[in-house]
């Protein structure tokens, strides 16, 4: 295999940044659609100020439907070809905008991404979460190229509820450790390669960043105050993370989510907070230094991320139930046979099941 790595064609970030839609769309253009979650349909986009019904982007904005599905995507296509959009718009959060990544791949035209919020790392990349219209992780869909553009506002970020945020730290958490472990074990990445050496200092810059910045970013965005802190952990959770990832790999935290997603009570917390709780099994999977689980250990509890089960609505939760978790999260597509050695749903559910324990007593401990 070759070394491969993967970036979206423009990275804009800063305060205000949503002034740059109009003109980038005319770039990309010459009939564009905004897909936008509800919150930016009824709220971001009739407050910013900012003049869409001219050039390319004369058409209204559609509301997202929710789900990142089949059903949404065929809905979305019909529309696309009914106004002959040739450059699509994604506005809002982790399903919205990976619902229109899928959608304009599939329409072959062009995506700009603008987060509304910094709770995942799926803005920059070129693949996206397949979901079933209960939300049950479905499948992983990649698309031919990144987005051409990706244009995140700080000022809309930080308006956001403060879980967002959070949410993110838990998601860009996993960079650095999953990338490690594809790079030991040289395991292919979501780019169809190799890592690179851009992939895997990007993933380690992403985590030496959270550790500097995360507890202050946390402070100003309860303030709703864009501050140089919240601005790095944007960068990180969004950029860092988006690149991190996909020129770096991707490993047990990530299939531990996946697994998660199978129990019903799970469905209520965002993709970051899961992965976060991946991030904690999955060093106990791989037999990390104790030195550096009780560190991230420290992030987590310092930030609001989970570490125990009952922080993902688990609690009491069987160890029949978790066993399911642990074979979704072993199945063969999964990329937690990117870690070293022999994985089984046997080794996954008891580093679950010690993740929690941990967790527990660390609390137990601060009482």
């Amino acid at each position: 295999m070759f070394k491969k790595a993967l970036f979206p064609g423009k990275y804009i970030q800063g305060a205000g940044a949503l002034r740059e839609i109009p003109s980038l769309t005319n770039l990309f253009g010459k009939q564009g659609l905004i897909l936008a979650s509800p919150t930016a349909h009824g709220k971001i986009l009739p407050e910013s100020g900012i003049d869409f019904s001219s050039g390319s982007m004369a058409m209204a904005p559609l509301r997202f439907g929710g789900e990142c599905c089949e059903k949404e995507l065929s809905r979305i296509d019909g529309l696309i070809r009914e106004h002959n959009v040739d450059v699509l718009v994604g506005m809002g959060g982790g399903k919205t905008i990976d619902t229109a990544k899928i959608a304009a791949d599939r329409a072959r035209i062009p995506v700009i991404v603008v987060p509304t919020v910094a709770s995942t790392d799926a803005p920059c990349s070129g693949c996206a979460v397949l979901y079933t219209e209960k939300g049950i992780f479905e499948s992983v869909y990649y698309q031919k190229s990144n987005p051409a553009a990706v244009v995140v506002d700080t000022q809309v970020i930080a308006q956001a509820p403060l879980r967002f945020l959070v949410s993110g730290m838990g998601d860009a958490l996993a960079t650095w450790f999953e990338a490690r472990s594809c790079d030991a074990t040289q395991s292919e990445t979501p780019c169809g390669g190799l890592g690179t050496l851009t992939g895997l200092s990007l993933a380690r810059l992403c985590y030496d960043t959270l550790l500097k910045h995360g507890v202050s970013a946390k402070i100003a965005a309860e303030r709703h105050i864009v501050t140089p802190a919240l601005e790095h952990i944007v960068e990180a959770n969004i950029l860092l993370s988006g690149i991190g990832f996909e020129s770096g790999g991707l490993g047990s935290a990530h299939s531990i989510h996946n697994g998660l997603t199978v129990l019903e009570e799970t469905h209520a917390y965002y993709h970051g907070e899961k992965v976060a709780f991946g991030v904690l099994a999955g060093l106990h999977l791989t037999d990390a230094a104790p030195e550096e689980a009780a560190t991230v250990y420290s992030f987590c509890e310092q930030v609001g991320l989970p570490t125990t089960l009952s922080d993902i609505g688990l609690k009491n939760c069987g160890q029949d139930r978790l066993m399911q978790v642990a074979a979704k999260a072993c199945a063969p597509e999964e990329c937690i046979h990117n870690e070293a050695g022999r994985i089984t749903a046997e080794r996954v559910l008891n580093s679950i099941l010690a993740a929690d324990a941990m967790g527990e007593h660390r609390r137990n401990a601060m009482r």
